[in-house]
């Protein structure tokens, strides 16, 4: 393979380093980070939260012609709501139980907003599109136009989802940094290493891991708002289980209970899932490829190695790149 060819390769992924997927995935372990990084929640449905946060968008804008700033609200108002809905009945219970309420929440949020009965409202399998038209309008970029950037190039739309995207990512690390230093965050922490100590010292454990959920939840309703945004459409088949396992592992190799360890995370996963991708695809192309695979094992295969990479980290750096072993170990 010639220079040229790598070239082209770490073009294309330091592209996805930056890039909106990045933005969305950092959003997701942002949420996910609060719930099972400081509170100790297993929440398997954050999909589920940024499907709330994009149909909110989507359905007021497109089927009720509503302003998009009250879709965004309504977005996070009904993330919130079922952070509500899921926590009252579980947060009692074991650790278990909510990992099996929310992925089977989300799972049939999909479906009812996938189904032709709910066809006049989400738009069923077609999804809802034409509603990002106020936000592309207050881009200072040229939507047609292409910008270089590091010797990367991105359309004016992407650019201008990338410039408000990581302006969230970067103020949501703010507010986790603060909220870890501050009393709850400390609280937040003892519930997570132990229950039954934080209650014996008067504190209302089910409260407190409300709380975590219900703000972690409303930061994934905010990722489904940006990615909404930034596709300009939205599609109940984009909201799978799966999305949530991908904003997991951004997570767990950047580092649970960091402040940067889920945006260092999102940005390597997609970073390390590109590379791959574009070297197998360029040893399959051409008059005489070097591997005999297909397009659809060629994306089977990144994911496995992917997998295998997480897997090796896990044995010698459980607590990831940027986590404390101590914070790990502790973690119940």
């Amino acid at each position: 393979m010639t220079a040229v060819d790598i070239a082209a390769v770490l073009q294309v992924s330091f592209a996805q380093l930056i890039g909106p997927s990045a933005i969305f995935y950092a959003l997701l372990a942002i949420g996910l980070n609060l719930h099972f990084g400081y509170a100790g929640l297993l929440n398997f449905g954050q999909i589920g939260f940024a499907l709330l946060g994009g149909y909110g968008v989507g359905i007021m804008t497109v089927t009720y012609d509503q302003p998009l700033w009250l879709g965004i609200l309504v977005g996070l108002a009904a993330s919130a709501l079922l952070a509500l809905v899921l926590g009252i009945p579980t947060l009692r219970l074991r650790a278990d139980y909510l990992a099996i309420v929310t992925i089977a929440a989300s799972e049939i949020l999909r479906l009812v907003f996938r189904s032709t009965a709910s066809d006049p409202v989400t738009g069923s399998t077609n999804g809802l599109f034409g509603f990002a038209g106020p936000f592309t309008q207050l881009s200072p970029f040229d939507s047609g136009r292409q910008y270089s950037l590091l010797g990367m190039r991105f359309y004016g739309d992407d650019l201008w989802a990338m410039v408000v995207g990581w302006t969230l990512v970067l103020l949501l690390c703010g507010l986790v940094y603060l909220l870890s230093h501050s009393p709850w965050g400390r609280v937040l922490k003892a519930v997570r290493e132990d229950e039954d100590a934080a209650r014996s010292l008067g504190k209302n454990v089910f409260v407190y891991k409300m709380q975590a959920l219900v703000l972690g939840g409303m930061i994934g309703g905010l990722g489904g708002v940006f990615n909404a945004l930034q596709t300009k459409s939205i599609n109940p088949d984009f909201y799978s289980t799966a999305q949530t396992f991908f904003a997991f592992g951004a997570l767990i190799l950047g580092g649970a209970a960091t402040v940067f360890g889920p945006v260092l995370g999102a940005m390597l996963f997609w970073f390390l899932l590109t590379v791959p991708d574009a070297l197998l695809r360029q040893s399959i192309s051409g008059p005489d490829p070097l591997l005999a695979l297909s397009e659809q094992q060629v994306g089977a295969m990144r994911y496995i190695l992917l997998g295998v990479l997480i897997a090796v980290m896990m044995v010698f750096r459980p607590q990831g790149i940027l986590g404390n072993k101590r914070e790990v170990q502790l973690d119940a």
